[in-house]
């Protein structure tokens, strides 16, 4: 009844899946494909493919792939914020940055008092304008996907940047390796995942989530899930709250309670997600050498 593509593990994951749909590759010849990001009026979704520095620019249109623009700076993660700009983390250039409607571009962040961001891995636009990032070490570990550096901040922390007064502050610092990041669909949660296992022997391979207060700050923490499949990386929200994580199998489905219920299973190493598409129920996956995508019973979720 249901493509081997999708594992049920529990029969709440059926009614986000669907009979006779399968999961697509759309792209092979990335050395780590990771950010990506839709941009719903070009009908196109732009990702990275770090260790080539370059983002690659996948069109609906005509199924075409292209290079949207190299070199990158080991762009890692991306978002689209509400005026239609692509916010990029950039490893080598150690900062945030936004490319603008004219093509411009404009750094946002790249110190915080006075020293060197790491590498800003994944960031997401709150619908008060602020910006929220994690940066971990992993684009100053080595030269592969950023220019090999010692940290100057000395710890890997999760930022807000102001959208008013451009202020910049360390909103989480007691993770190994803050990675993907997302809000609840009214904001009131946010999960942040920490890939610390990469670095500390039996370290965090969890998400965990925080209460946001209406001034914005953040109480509440505790873990939301571990990971039974490696680590999680990026990740994205549908309209029910569900969590479509990556893992080292596939894509897996939380539930806001935190249950996981089911799994798309890729044959490679996911990094991150999307919700695209026209309907907003294409998930494109971001797996180590290609680009996937499969349609659900489900939808991206909006921001308020």
């Amino acid at each position: 009844m249901y493509s081997e593509d999708f594992v049920i593990l529990d029969k709440r994951f059926e009614r986000y899946v669907m009979p006779n749909v399968y999961k697509e590759t759309l792209y092979t010849g990335t050395r780590w494909a990771e950010g990506p990001a839709y941009f719903a009026a070009g009908k196109y979704l732009i990702w990275s493919d770090i260790p080539n520095d370059r983002l690659l620019r996948f069109d609906e249109t005509d199924n075409s792939v292209s290079v949207f623009r190299a070199p990158c700076r080991n762009q890692n993660g991306h978002t689209v914020d509400r005026e239609g700009r692509l916010v990029c983390c950039e490893h080598q250039g150690r900062q945030l940055s936004r490319i603008e409607i004219d093509g411009s571009e404009t750094i946002l962040a790249s110190h915080h008092e006075g020293k060197r961001l790491n590498s800003p891995n994944d960031v997401v636009v709150k619908s008060d304008g602020s910006i929220w990032f994690t940066d971990p070490s992993y684009g100053i570990d080595g030269h592969y996907e950023g220019d090999k550096a010692d940290s100057e901040i000395g710890g890997s922390y999760v930022f807000r940047l102001d959208p008013e007064t451009d202020t910049l502050t360390a909103m989480v610092t007691d993770f190994v390796q803050p990675n993907g990041l997302a809000f609840s669909p009214d904001e009131s949660l946010l999960y942040i995942a920490d890939t610390g296992a990469t670095h500390v022997e039996d370290g965090p391979r969890h998400i965990r989530v925080f209460d946001v207060g209406a001034d914005n700050s953040l109480s509440n923490d505790r873990v939301f899930a571990t990971s039974t499949a490696g680590l999680f990386d990026g990740f994205r929200l549908d309209t029910d709250g569900n969590i479509w994580t990556s893992a080292a199998d596939g894509v897996h489905c939380y539930t806001p309670e935190g249950d996981l219920i089911g799994k798309i299973l890729t044959g490679e190493v996911v990094a991150n997600v999307e919700f695209g598409g026209i309907k907003r129920n294409r998930l494109f996956i971001c797996a180590t050498r290609s680009l996937q995508c499969v349609y659900l019973n489900t939808q991206g979720a909006l921001r308020p």
